[in-house]
């Protein structure tokens, strides 16, 4: 992987992420919105935790395709005042629904978790 593999998917609409199962060690693939920004990957969830952030939780190490390109890397989900996760709630809102007031993003994402993917380079 390298930075501009990544630039050239992020337009792309959805990510593919896999995880490793916290209890039976299998592949667990989902579909998801993404956002990429400064070289990052970022996902967001409303709701209770589903099975694969559950996973992540307990083994953060992640596959993801993005556009037919595929990545490795390392998810965390991120403290909700933390500048990484603004960074990701402006990066999503902006991807999908433009522009908007910090109050707007600040409520869209009132109940979100929001998770951070640092992509793995590779040669």
């Amino acid at each position: 992987m390298t930075p501009e593999s990544l630039t050239r998917v992020t337009n792309e609409k959805l990510i593919h992420v896999t995880t490793r199962g916290r209890l039976t060690a299998k592949p667990h693939l989902v579909e998801l919105w993404f956002a990429v920004s400064h070289g990052m990957v970022y996902l967001s969830h409303e709701g209770e935790d589903t099975d694969w952030m559950k996973n992540i939780g307990k083994h953060g190490d992640v596959f993801f395709e993005i556009g037919g390109t595929t990545f490795t890397g390392r998810a965390r989900f991120l403290k909700g005042e933390s500048k990484d996760a603004w960074e990701g709630k402006v990066a999503l809102y902006e991807k999908y629904y433009g522009k908007a007031s910090n109050e707007t993003i600040d409520d869209w994402f009132s109940l979100s978790k929001i998770l951070l993917i640092d992509p793995t380079p590779t040669e």
